[in-house]
């Protein structure tokens, strides 16, 4: 089955890309004074028969699987999980033979045995049907509760090569997807399979910072890698290919992918130790001294951050939502490219074929991402109006259709914010505005916040009947920061207003 689009960045061709400048450090950092040499952190049973086992299992579902809630110590970072209470919702499909029987779990006893001390206990489980990853860390099962626990859950759609949020976790320290760079038998030992076609899982003693494609610091040692950073076999070391060291043919393709895709450091733990799955088929009187006769020295660190550059995207699509609105109130337009912006960004034209509507005159497009958003905005009309909003990019035109119609004789005039700024913790003021008296019995305004998360506010804000205007409170979370939209709607108008939350 795939794993990601094959321009992820486990499944990208690093064989030419450039060298750090600081490698030569980085190298000597993991040597720390010695001499550091890989080794398969992956095997079969540790005996005949025993619990205990080497490598990362992982579970195979289809789409039927009935999802598990999990409740999860870091509950902030992870996927499956209900922001406004911390609670963990149905969402992992974790097959029910994980609790009771082995070799499910990492370390290989059963999910209603508590080790979350000994070891990081991860939990892997794939969707076959709609191609999705589960990802759980030191998991266990309390049976007298009934519950799934985990320090913490990630969620991969591997159609796609989304990342996790700046600063998220995942079930790696890193903030990466485990399985797809996991050392498999049915890819080393098939025959038919020359290429193994992806990076590998490594992990080093210590960490500083993370670079692309990670998104997850787990530590700040001067002179260590940042989690994210890629090694790479050398192609010639002393005159002689190190790949040919081992005279097996399934090891040299191991040591190939080394050179073509790296090593990816996705976790703090002992130096150089590549992970794989656990596979009883595994002989490691093989992998061993094979992978033994590769050193720290054998390897260049891949500058830092690296990844291909960009194709040229073109432009895909210009949408709006909603697609028609009251006269005086507003909606988000959105551009979105075949593909990610270059470096720089990609600015997109815009125009309107209306005076009642009106747009930016571009949009810019961040680079490496692949959509922008706008506003639009309208004005009064004295009957319905449908017009067209164009979108042009590199000789390229896109257009949407968008409607503005008649307000009703009470509208929603504005929405206003206290303040566009606050403190994390802080509450603030905001208030709404009709374009008339609010009418007997008042009006009721709905309120949302793009992010309940970092912004709570009520549901409803009630102008008084013959009053035009009401006003409401809002808190922004304690420990979190970044922006929300707050949208007011009444009579088929919106209004929105965007509010900052800072550190203290």
């Amino acid at each position: 089955m795939p794993l990601f689009p094959s321009d992820n960045w486990w499944n990208q061709d690093v064989s030419a890309a450039p060298v750090d400048s600081g490698s030569a450090n980085y190298i000597a950092f993991i040597n720390n004074g010695g001499t550091r040499r890989l080794h398969p952190d992956f095997g079969g049973s540790a005996s005949a028969g025993s619990t205990d086992i080497y490598g990362m299992p992982y579970a195979v579902v289809d789409g039927s699987q009935p999802k598990q809630p999990v409740t999860f110590q870091y509950w902030d970072e992870s996927d499956g999980v209900n922001r406004a209470t911390g609670q963990g919702v149905p969402f992992y499909p974790i097959p029910e033979q994980a609790i009771t029987q082995a070799h499910w779990i990492e370390g290989g006893a059963p999910g209603n045995v508590d080790q979350r001390d000994q070891g990081d206990r991860h939990l892997l489980i794939i969707d076959c049907a709609n191609q999705y990853l589960y990802e759980l860390y030191n998991v266990y099962y309390d049976a007298a509760a009934a519950k799934w626990y985990a320090g913490s859950g990630a969620f991969f759609d591997m159609n796609t090569n989304n990342r996790r949020p700046d600063t998220w976790t995942s079930a790696d320290a890193a903030g990466l997807a485990i399985f797809p760079g996991l050392v498999r038998y049915d890819e080393a030992w098939n025959a038919a399979l020359t290429d193994i076609g992806h990076a590998f899982r490594v992990t080093v003693r210590a960490t500083n910072g993370y670079v692309y494609p990670a998104s997850h610091r787990a530590g700040t040692t001067a002179g260590a890698l940042p989690m994210g950073a890629r090694l790479r076999l050398k192609s010639s070391v002393a005159g002689l290919d190190p790949a040919l060291r081992s005279t097996d043919p399934n090891v040299q393709k191991i040591f190939r992918a080394m050179q073509k895709y790296g090593l990816i450091v996705a976790d703090n733990g002992s130096d150089l130790f590549i992970t794989g799955t656990f596979d009883v088929r595994w002989n490691n009187d093989i992998l061993n001294p094979a992978f033994s006769t590769l050193k720290a020295s054998d390897f260049e660190v891949v500058q830092l951050g690296w990844s291909p550059p960009l194709t040229s995207p073109a432009l895909a699509a210009v949408s709006a939502a909603p697609s028609a609105v009251v006269g005086g109130s507003a909606a988000t337009g959105t551009v979105t490219l075949s593909s990610p912006a270059p470096a720089g960004g990609a600015l997109i034209a815009l125009s309107s074929a209306s005076a009642a509507v009106s747009v930016p005159a571009g949009v810019s497009v961040a680079a490496g991402t692949s959509s922008a958003t706008f506003v639009i905005a309208t004005s009064a009309v004295a009957v319905s109006t449908l017009t067209t909003i164009a979108a042009t990019y590199r000789g390229v035109t896109r257009t949407t259709t968008f409607t503005v119609t008649r307000a009703l004789s009470t509208a929603l005039g504005s929405i206003t914010l206290a303040s566009a700024s606050v403190p994390a913790g802080a509450s603030f003021g905001g208030s709404v505005t009709l374009s008339a008296p609010a009418p007997g019995g008042g009006a009721a305004v709905t309120l949302s916040s793009s992010n309940p998360a970092l912004v709570s506010l009520p549901a409803t804000v009630l102008v008084a009947a013959g009053a035009t205007s009401g006003t409401f409170t809002a808190t922004a979370a304690s420990r979190k920061r970044g922006s929300a939209t707050i949208t007011a709607t009444y009579a088929g108008v919106t209004k929105i207003a965007t509010i900052t939350v800072r550190r203290r």
